[in-house]
């Protein structure tokens, strides 16, 4: 009777990290978009929907050092911040 364990009758099939999760910032090149992010949580009692604008920041920083994906930020949940910054900008081009 045989009752060893097989384990390499499974396979491990990994999965990639999500969004945003590598690689670090190790050069702390958004160090200062997320210590925004960081205080506005804090002052917000960690209330995400209250800190938006820096978390898109945070993002926008990491995707243009290359720490993440480029992603459109209308998928990553910033549509609604995009079409207020159009309006107002467009507001101030009439005044």
């Amino acid at each position: 009777m045989s009752t060893a364990m097989n384990f390499s009758s499974k396979s491990f099939s990994p999965r990639p990290p999500d969004r945003g999760s590598f690689p670090l910032d190790h050069l702390g090149e958004c160090k200062e978009f997320k210590e925004k992010f960081m205080n506005c949580l804090r002052e917000n009692k960690f209330d995400n929907s209250l800190c938006r604008e820096q978390s898109k920041q945070y993002l926008e920083c990491r995707m243009e050092r290359q720490l993440m994906t480029k992603e459109p930020l209308e998928k990553l949940g910033f549509k609604d911040l995009l079409d207020s910054n159009s309006a107002e900008k467009q507001q101030q081009m009439k005044t």
